[in-house]
C-alpha cells in the first residue's frame, strides 16, 4: 500500500473534498483503513465505468488473448476472416444491406444555375 494514499475512514472524512479532486487524476486511488486494515478504495467515476466495462469484456469473452493469438496466426498463413463472418459465428445478426440507403437524392444534388437580376 501506498504511504501517500492511505488513509484511516477518520482522516478522509476530513479531506473527502481534496480525495475527490486528487482521484480524478489517472491511476490514482485512495485506501481508506478501519483499525489498520484496508477497508474501501476510492476511485473515480470514470475509472470504476472503465473496471466495469474491463470486467464485462472478460466475461464476453473469456479466451480473448487465445482468440487473438489464433487469429494473429491466421493472418500471418494469409487465412482471412471478414467482420462479417466473425460476427455471424458469435451470434451476431447483421443489417440487411438491400435495406433502403440514406442520403440526399440525385434530383437534388444538381446544381442550380445563378438568377440574373
Amino acid at each position: 500500500m501506498d504511504t501517500k494514499t492511505t488513509l484511516s475512514i477518520s482522516e478522509a472524512r476530513k479531506k473527502i473534498f481534496e480525495i475527490a479532486d486528487e482521484v480524478q487524476k489517472p491511476n490514482t486511488h485512495y485506501t481508506l483503513t478501519e483499525n489498520g486494515r484496508p477497508k474501501v478504495v476510492v476511485i473515480s467515476a470514470s475509472e470504476f465505468e472503465s473496471w466495469q466495462t474491463t470486467r464485462e469484456v472478460v466475461r464476453e469473452f473469456p479466451y480473448l488473448e487465445k482468440d487473438i493469438e489464433i487469429a494473429d496466426n491466421g493472418y500471418r498463413r494469409g487465412e482471412y476472416i471478414t467482420l462479417g463472418k466473425l460476427l455471424a459465428a458469435e451470434g451476431f445478426v447483421l443489417a440487411d444491406k438491400g435495406a433502403q440507403k440514406y442520403g440526399i437524392p440525385a434530383s437534388r444534388t444538381k446544381k442550380r444555375a445563378k438568377k440574373t437580376r
